[in-house]
């Protein structure tokens, strides 16, 4: 497949307004690359807080390393925001509305959205053993976590084992319906990930919602 060009050559970007310019890199650039460049946020103040060289660079290196974001993504963060906004609802209702019936069936926690096609054979199940790569980002897209090692240029592939408690619920009830080789952005809710605590270690606030980029890469 042929590589994805600019709007604007790179001779010519540099003439192209901060505002401009800003609002292309976060609407056609993928999370990770929107973390990378520090382009996470309402676009005025990414607009006054990068500067133009900034903004030029981080548009040469998205043609080059070709990180656009996919209709998918694009899905999938409309869908995390809905939720989010749903979830706050839901909260305000329960503070007024009396307890829901024991009985009733739990309700799924996370969304789904696949980046790429696994082999839709492997399964992961409970007590097996499972390779993935990830990134993990709060919703306003600072990282957290990943497998990524920068010094290496290469992932350091996260290997535990399925129902022992090693991974937060969300990520693990996500797994389940991925098959090897699958790629896919997960979108948890913070009950089914760090709850009412958060993570104060690794500065994930209480009650946060979280995205993960994971790869499936291989079940033991």
């Amino acid at each position: 497949m042929a590589a994805r060009e600019g709007q604007w050559s790179l001779e010519a970007v540099g003439d192209v307004a901060k505002k401009d310019l800003t609002a292309y890199l976060q609407e056609n650039g993928t999370l990770e690359f929107l973390t990378r460049h520090k382009l996470n946020g309402k676009l005025p103040n990414i607009a006054k807080a990068r500067s133009k060289e900034e903004l030029v660079a981080a548009y040469a290196d998205l043609v080059q390393t070709q990180c656009w974001a996919s209709e998918a993504d694009r899905e999938a963060d409309r869908a995390a925001q809905q939720m989010s906004r749903a979830t706050l609802e839901e909260n305000k209702q329960e503070e007024v509305a009396a307890p829901a019936a024991a009985a009733a069936p739990e309700r799924k926690q996370f969304t789904l959205s696949t980046m790429k096609k696994g082999d839709k054979t492997n399964f992961p199940k409970k007590g097996d053993f499972v390779k993935i790569e990830y990134h993990g980002f709060l919703e306003d897209g600072t990282e957290f976590d990943t497998s990524w090692d920068s010094k290496k240029r290469r992932h350091n592939p996260l290997r535990f084992k399925m129902g022992a408690g090693k991974a937060i619920r969300g990520l693990e009830e996500a797994l389940r319906i991925m098959s090897v080789g699958e790629k896919a952005r997960i979108t948890i809710e913070s009950e089914w990930a760090y709850g009412k605590k958060g993570m104060p270690e690794a500065k994930i606030p209480p009650n946060a919602n979280l995205v993960f980029e994971v790869e499936l890469v291989a079940i033991d």
